[in-house]
């Protein structure tokens, strides 16, 4: 799990190995992800966009860049938070993520609340 806070947003990310959607002879590892991005600050904020920075065990580098999230650009007043759950598709069978969300003030002002990095990996494949 990962976890960062940027000017009261807390962004915080679990992720597991799905077996079931995977394909190893077919060089394909696919991992499921929750996000949690929670307003503990005092003023509200609307999600904007997203960058995912998505690294696999070659070193292979994607980015990753959209509005808002599944479909969706939460506005979140202070106290509470929006959950989804996405997934990604690895080439190895482990990798990591990390990245940020841009955000919006009432205010007008913006900024990017970051994702702190989290493993994608295959439960015992880096013993």
């Amino acid at each position: 799990m990962s976890s960062a806070v940027t000017e009261g947003i807390r962004v915080e990310v679990a992720s597991a190995y799905r077996k079931d959607r995977s394909d190893p002879p077919q060089q394909r590892w696919l991992f499921a992800y929750t996000v949690t991005i929670a307003n503990d600050g005092t003023e509200a904020a609307q999600l904007l966009t997203r960058h995912w920075i998505i690294l696999d065990g070659a070193g292979h580098r994607e980015d990753v860049r959209g509005d808002g999230v599944v479909g969706h650009q939460p506005r979140l007043e202070p106290g509470q938070s929006f959950e989804y759950t996405s997934y990604c598709v690895l080439r190895t069978s482990h990798g990591s993520m990390r990245g940020s969300y841009q955000l919006e003030r009432d205010d007008g002002r913006r900024f990017d609340a970051a994702i702190a990095q989290f493993p994608l990996v295959v439960p015992g494949a880096l013993n």
